[in-house]
């Protein structure tokens, strides 16, 4: 994907488990890698960090693909189901999860375009 002028390799979450799963249990995300999870609708959406080991920025984009939302610097979770949830503030269908502090350098601003490139089904 593409994003502020940058590119973001990513992995694609596009089902159930994926999604549920997401990056629970990883140590680490390299440099300039994300999750990018795809859902049906557009609809308010939560994500959580449940077994969520690395902090995260988690951007959440409607189906124009226009950031409306962000949860900034989403600190590690290690209380099972008391865990928080981070909501986003519009309806949203594509949710990007990058390494904490990113959005941050990136100098994201709500209404910019996250731009998928070959191999990514919208």
């Amino acid at each position: 994907v593409e994003l502020a002028g940058e590119r973001v390799v990513v992995e694609v979450a596009d089902d159930d488990a994926e999604r549920a799963r997401g990056l629970m249990f990883r140590d680490a995300m390299p440099r300039g890698h994300g999750m990018l999870f795809l859902h049906e609708r557009e609809e308010p959406q939560a994500y959580w960090m449940k077994n969520t080991r690395i902090p995260l920025d988690i951007l959440y984009f409607d189906a124009r693909r226009r950031l409306v939302s962000q949860q900034r610097d989403v600190p590690p979770c290690s209380a099972g189901d008391r865990c928080p949830a981070y909501p986003s503030a519009a309806p949203a269908r594509y949710v990007l999860e990058l390494n904490a502090g990113e959005a941050a350098r990136m100098k994201l601003a709500d209404g910019m375009e996250l731009r998928f490139g070959p191999g990514i089904a919208p």
